[in-house]
């Protein structure tokens, strides 16, 4: 088997690692986490609104803190992750923390086979879609696993900044979807220290297949926001320009760096 039809297993191998190093690093900040600070950032928290009472499933959920934010907030939640690591350090949190949220090991693909229910609320945000090949399928599960009248909440960074190299100096990949991008990168977003050297199976997606998947399976979009920020320090060369606010040094204010999508299920 190559490498692209081999993606779930090389990157869910990239994940254990790197949720390993990620758990306590300053970047996700548990400590902090576990003393009451909400993980979410106010892109997400707008588009989300008042979630009390809401059933969410979030999709690639890392290990919970926006999971477990959205339940501190009045949601009852499921998370879901590829990362068999991740998912044991999200039921961790979880009991420390007394809440009831639920976290289900899966592929993306297979959480309307891993889960028999549906959900108010599909959130999913930051550094997600490029690990998965074909968002028609994705869009469907999100269909799936909406009540009619349930909302996808989507927050994510904007395929211009994949289209750079890791330094921001020149373009180095295509805007387009040309297939799957096969590397194996030193260290990790959180931790640039870190002792990992994994190889990794990613896509990249214009914004055109992201509102073409929604749109073919049965989603009416009813928002569209991009942003010239990010709202983590996740990427080289940068500068903060306002708190929790990080543009690439010389290209502040002209390139996107976020969107965010809100959709319904009709």
């Amino acid at each position: 088997m190559n490498d692209q039809d081999n993606y779930k297993e090389i990157n869910k191998k990239l994940w254990n690692e790197k949720t390993k190093a990620h758990v306590d690093t300053e970047f996700y900040d548990n400590k902090g986490f576990l003393a009451g600070k909400n993980s979410l950032n106010p892109v997400e928290v707008n588009l989300l609104g008042d979630i009390k009472g809401k059933k969410i499933l979030h999709l690639q959920c890392h290990f919970g803190q926006d999971t477990l934010s959205m339940a501190r907030m009045g949601a009852q939640t499921t998370g879901l992750d590829l990362s068999d690591q991740a998912i044991d350090v999200a039921k961790n949190l979880n009991s420390q923390l007394g809440l009831n949220s639920e976290f289900i090991c899966s592929d993306v693909y297979d959480a309307p086979d891993s889960m028999n229910e549906q959900f108010d609320i599909v959130f999913t945000s930051y550094g997600t879609i490029g690990w998965l090949p074909d968002l028609d399928k994705w869009a469907a599960v999100i269909n799936r696993c909406l009540k009619p009248g349930g909302k996808l909440v989507f927050v994510e960074f904007h395929p211009v900044v994949w289209m750079f190299d890791y330094d921001f100096t020149k373009f180095n990949y295509s805007y387009f979807n040309d297939g799957a991008i096969i590397e194996t990168n030193e260290g990790t977003y959180a931790d640039r220290k870190a002792d990992i050297s994994t190889k990794e199976v990613s896509w990249n997606h214009p914004l055109s297949e992201v509102f073409q998947g929604l749109i073919k399976n049965n989603m009416s979009i009813e928002s569209f926001e991009e942003f010239d920020y990010s709202p983590y320090n996740c990427f080289k060369n940068t500068i903060e320009i306002e708190p929790s606010k990080f543009q690439i040094k010389g290209l502040q204010g002209i390139i996107p760096m976020l969107y965010a999508i809100t959709a319904v299920k009709k």
